[in-house]
Parts: C-alpha cells; structure tokens; sequence
C-alpha cells in the first residue's frame, strides 16, 4: 500500500488548501478534481470506482505506529476501507483533526481526492450501454431536466439508484455533479449508476434513435397530451416491455409546453390526502420505485 511517511499536521501547507478548494467549481474544472467526503461514500468510491481515487486523507494521532498502523482509524467504517482489496494501489495519508477540518467540514474523518475527467459520461456512453443491452430487456432510464439544488439532484441520483435504473441523465443546465453537497447527498449511489449530462435537443434525439419511449412526470399535461395517473401507467399493458426514460422537470418551473409535446407520456401522481404536490426529489422516488416494483413483481 502506497502510503505517505509524513504526518500531516500543518492545516496551512499548500497540499491542505489544494484539496480545500476542491469545494469551488472552478478549482474542480482547472484541476480535473472533486472531493468525496465520508467513510460511505468513500467505501462506495473505493468499492464501484477505485480508478477514480487519485489520493485518501484520513484523520489520525500524530503518535500513530508507522504507516501500516490501522488502529487510528476514525471509524469502523473507515476500517474496513483499509482492508479493503483495493486500497493497495491507492496514496493514503494520515492526517490531523486541525488538517481534516481544514480539508472538509464534512469529512467525518476522511476525504478522498477522485479524477474528475474519468467520471464524465456523454450520449455516446449511453449508446454504447444500449448496444450492450439484450434485445427483449428494456432501458430504464432517469432525467431529469434542469435541476439546480445540489441536495436534491444527490438525492435523485440516489433514488434512482435504489429502484435500479441503468443510468441517471442531466438534461439542459443543471447543478454540477460534482459539488461537494451532490457528492455527499448520493451517499456513494454516484458511484453506482453512470451519469451522463446531455443538452436538450441532444436528449430527445438520442432517445428517439436508441427507441426509448419518454415519460414525463407532470400534473397539468399539455394541450392535445393528457397527463394520467401512475396507477393507469403501472396497469397499462406496455409497461415492462418497452424502454422507458422518465424526465422530471425544474424544481420551480417543472417542464416547459416545448418539454412536453416532445414526450411519447405524461404521468402524474395522485394525491389522496390534502397535500397540493410533492417535492421533486419525493415524487422521484415515488415514481421510479413505483415502477421498478411493477417491473419486478408484476402488476400492483
């Protein structure tokens, strides 16, 4: 295992301030780097994406044993990365708590500094992950159309994660994936799924040359295009058997008319109690749950 000999315990050298700038989008875009912080999402980096890992901070005492001295481990959780297979091909530093706080207030005892130009996917990617994919087993597919909120967005990526879709999409200008409450609201499901970022026209026309049917999820519907319920979607006898891309829209202006006519579907979820609406990163995991349950159990 490639550690580092020296002790860091200087929250003002040049290495510290490098990785704390990681936390502003233009150090990430200049360096090629983004942060990973947490023993969860680091355990699901060094797990699923390895490759990515260019160096791993962790806090310990500065009387620590000698490089191979795990004990100092802040967390069981950190423990097990340790020992995990991966990590021997990884540059691990021990650090102090001044240095870490320093790093990331958000660290809970280590940070990983990951490639950020190997994370990136495009259409092309998602091509290729549909050429792969057997002729009878659909795509499903989650995008979403210019989502701004970092929490929300890490928490999408998640809950697509959870219902198993094969990749999350970001469509038009959305938050960067990369910043740091993204990173840390995934809980490492950014390390599971591929996400791609494509530009509008681009999502649409990629869609309709790989034959994927997308779904909108929008109350009103538009003039012409009626939305229906969820439960009409889940009951309806194409369902399970075509590729499906479900497109959630903007936070505050959901998706335009323009949006919504170039949509094969729109759904919505019914509301049985006295609740207007839902948040989008709740509607998300409704849906998207909602239909990987009628695709692996049947009808609900």
């Amino acid at each position: 295992m490639p550690f580092s000999n020296e002790f860091m315990d200087n929250p003002h050298a040049d290495r510290v301030r490098h990785v704390a700038r990681l936390s502003k989008a233009k150090a990430r875009q200049r360096s090629g780097l983004f942060l990973v912080e947490g023993p969860q999402s680091v355990r699901e980096l060094v797990t699923y994406e390895p490759q990515l890992v260019k160096d791993l901070y962790i806090q310990a005492h500065a009387d620590y044993q000698d490089a191979q001295d795990e004990g100092e481990a802040a967390s069981e959780v950190v423990t097990r990365i340790l020992e995990h297979p991966h990590i021997r091909d990884m540059y691990v530093h021990y650090v102090s708590p001044e240095v870490m706080m320093q790093m990331s207030q958000d660290a809970q005892g280590i940070v990983a500094v990951a490639d950020l130009g190997r994370m990136k996917s495009n259409s092309s990617d998602l091509a290729a992950m549909v050429q792969k994919r057997q002729e009878n087993e659909p795509i499903r597919l989650a995008a979403f159309w210019e989502i701004r909120d970092p929490g929300n967005a890490g928490t999408v990526i998640r809950a697509a994660d959870a219902a198993g879709c094969d990749a999350v999409i970001f469509v038009g200008n959305c938050v960067d994936a990369s910043n740091p409450k993204v990173v840390r609201s995934t809980v490492g499901s950014l390390f599971h799924i591929p996400l791609i970022r494509m530009a509008t026209d681009t999502f649409f026309t990629t869609m309709k040359d790989a034959a994927i049917n997308v779904t909108a999820a929008d109350v009103h519907g538009v003039e012409g295009q009626q939305s229906e319920s969820l439960p009409e979607l889940v009951n309806s006898e194409s369902l399970g058997k075509d590729s499906m891309a479900v497109l959630f829209g903007n936070e505050a202006r959901g998706l335009s008319d323009d949006i919504l006519r170039r949509c094969q579907k729109i759904v919505y979820i019914p509301m049985y109690g006295k609740a207007e609406s839902l948040n989008l990163a709740t509607s998300a995991a409704i849906m998207l749950h909602t239909l990987a349950m009628s695709s692996h159990v049947g009808r609900i």
